[in-house]
């Protein structure tokens, strides 16, 4: 293999300016050396819309947005099969839909039946080119390696019998303690948070003391838990917890500067974190519309509703009805207070809605692919209405909208991906949507929305060229990089 080992490093909520923080305080030694040997992007990486980590992990894992890997947000309706899928918005609401469903979901269908068939993961490309993959905990995680569910522990004994099945992975797979292609010692306590990086920078120290990859992906989840839980200005303390995992693998190469002698490394974060003060009630702003329930089958629904964090998405559940509906439903989740943006599709235009200062009426804004419009990553859009919907600027055939970073690609992938929903939501400043269960993030921090408070990952590499020079990133750039890096 010519080209040096890499590692990608994902940090799930790590915000650019709070990276920044921990750096200069001197709290993350080993990503200040990442930056220091290349390039930190202090503005970050746009995430995908809706800003939630499954979205964001099939942009990061396949170099695509859902209009390609289909795999629309944390909850969502399946029409296929007429129900919810819940990936984990919290434990009460796994609880309402059931806990194996969830985590047959989360484990197992995110990869072997949501995620595109025709979206190429880094791990199968790099698979298909000889190189050897290995990853920790990860969303997405396919690949060419058939791989069983551990039986080390009881809890995943238990898993196993319950399952009976494989999934395909990369060669060195390691996903909780449910699985493991080989011993290493480590422990996740079956993922519980607090533990996760631990268990990922154990796993990383292993593989590295012992030759067994050529590309890592190494995940670094507890950021995220911890910002929700105290805020996004708390990220000091998590981010050092992530920086210490890093330490530990490098320090299984012969420490930070020996280790980035021989590896290449990108550190990126899914999205970042916004403060909660309010809470919004889907049902309360769809209470004149019969709506799906999380167990029921009710025969004369006529919406599922599917909030997530910041963003939220309705589905029309009468086939014929969806294009006539989307409309008035957008008009409807507009009315709320907790909502700032509503979109749908109509036509061949996406159609972004925005509610008007007291006293105004509301405000439109239409656009479609192909124009004479180029937005910050080159790519051409035809732009009708209102510009100050998404607070954006023309000039000279310019299209900027900095409040909303990557606005229109966002969008438009989001209402193009089979399987999301009607109507697309994206919460005000501060507030959030309760899920399911009732919970909600008030006090702390949370995600999911267009806005650029939560929508701009931290980025940082070494060792590796940049696919572009036009200086907007997004998290689906990842994947290009991996890949160029080993001719792949």
């Amino acid at each position: 293999m010519s080209a040096r080992k890499l590692v990608l490093a994902v940090v799930d909520g790590m915000a650019p300016a709070m990276l920044g923080r921990a750096i200069a305080e001197g709290r993350a030694p080993a990503l200040r050396a990442i930056a220091e040997r290349g390039t930190l992007i202090a503005e970050g990486a746009a995430a995908a819309f809706p800003s939630v980590t499954p979205v964001c992990a099939g942009a990061i894992g396949t170099g695509a947005l859902q209009d390609v890997h289909h795999i629309p947000s944390l909850n969502w309706w399946s029409r296929a099969e007429r129900r919810y899928v819940e990936y984990g918005s919290s434990l009460r609401a796994a609880y309402r839909f059931g806990i194996a469903r969830q985590l047959t979901d989360t484990v197992f269908n995110m990869n072997m039946e949501h995620l595109s068939p025709d979206a190429t993961t880094v791990f199968e490309a790099l698979d298909d080119a000889g190189v050897r993959t290995a990853g920790t905990t990860y969303l997405i995680y396919r690949g060419r390696h058939r791989h069983d569910v551990s039986r080390e522990l009881a809890l995943s004994r238990i898993a196993a019998a319950l399952w009976r099945r494989s999934v395909l992975g990369p060669a060195e797979l390691f996903y909780a303690d449910m699985f493991a292609s080989r011993e290493t010692g480590c422990r996740s306590q079956m993922g519980l948070p607090g533990m996760r990086d631990r268990h990922a920078g154990c796993v990383a120290e292993h593989l590295v003391a012992n030759d067994l990859f050529d590309f890592l992906l190494l995940s670094l989840p507890d950021n995220d838990n911890h910002s929700h839980r105290y805020g996004p200005m708390a990220q000091g303390a998590s981010i050092a917890e992530a920086d210490r995992q890093i330490v530990r693998m490098m320090d299984a190469g012969g420490g930070v500067d020996r280790f980035l002698d021989d590896h290449a490394m990108i550190v990126v974060a899914d999205h970042s974190h916004a403060p909660i003060a309010r809470r919004c009630d889907l049902g309360d702003a769809f209470s004149s519309w019969t709506v799906m329930g999380p167990g029921a089958r009710t025969r004369d629904a006529e919406i599922a509703l599917c909030p997530n964090a910041r963003a939220a998405m309705v589905y029309v559940l009468v086939d014929e009805a969806r294009e006539r509906l989307a409309r008035p439903l957008a008009e409807a989740g507009l009315a709320s207070d907790g909502v700032e943006l509503a979109m749908f599709r109509c036509g061949g235009e996406a159609v972004v809605l925005r509610s008007g200062p007291p006293g105004r009426t509301r405000r439109e804004l239409r656009f479609a692919a192909g124009g004479d419009v180029r937005d910050e990553r080159g790519a051409a859009w035809s732009v009708e209405g209102d510009l100050s919907v998404l607070s954006a600027t023309v000039r000279d055939g310019a299209l900027r909208t900095p409040e909303y970073p990557n606005a229109l690609a966002r969008v438009w992938a989001a209402l193009h991906c089979p399987t999301s929903g009607d109507v697309l939501l994206s919460a005000a400043p501060g507030w959030e949507f309760a899920d399911w269960g009732g919970v909600d993030h008030v006090g702390g921090g949370s995600h999911g929305s267009l806005h650029v408070s939560d929508s701009m990952g931290a980025l940082a590499f070494c060792g590796v060229r940049p696919p572009h020079d036009h200086g907007a990133w997004s998290i689906a750039d990842m994947t290009p990089m991996v890949r160029a890096h080993f001719d792949a």
